[in-house]
């Protein structure tokens, strides 16, 4: 079955997952600046900006709202996806240091955060990562990331 809403999306996991990708979801939503929905993309729990702030859409394709950030629950583990560190290689090296401030062990790939439970993802660098990029500024990053 391929979750339509959110809510459908966490009732199909098992307790310890729901929990988790609740509280990182709960961390990513007090933390998201104006212009961002959320809602189920790509089969993950995603934030966008939705084709009414940004028409052209994701890939340009107007009918895919601009990525910004997903959650997903895999079967090795739990993944975060930043898609606003590409095109914006200044707030990756950021989240990067920060992480590493956390004394939390980072599993990252380009722009993927990999972890088995919430007690290994430094909750406050996610959230403040969040809060540092505007829907204005994601736009202008990926516009300027795709020219």
């Amino acid at each position: 079955m391929t979750a339509s809403n959110v809510a459908q999306y966490l009732a199909a996991l098992p307790a310890d997952r729901r929990a988790a990708l609740s509280d990182v979801r709960k961390a990513i939503n007090e933390n998201l600046p104006d212009g961002y929905e959320e809602g189920m993309q790509f089969g993950m729990i995603g934030w966008y900006v939705p084709p009414s702030v940004y028409p052209a859409g994701y890939g340009e394709n107007p009918k895919v709202p601009l990525s910004f950030v997903a959650l997903a629950s895999r079967k090795s583990g739990m993944v975060l996806h930043f898609l606003c560190f590409y095109g914006h290689p200044t707030l990756s090296t950021w989240f990067t240091s920060e992480y590493q401030k956390s004394g939390k062990k980072l599993d990252m790939g380009k722009g993927c955060v990999r972890f088995k439970s919430l007690e290994d993802l430094a909750l406050d660098v996610v959230g403040r990562t969040v809060a540092r990029v505007s829907a204005e500024e994601h736009m202008a990053n990926y516009r300027a990331a795709r020219a």
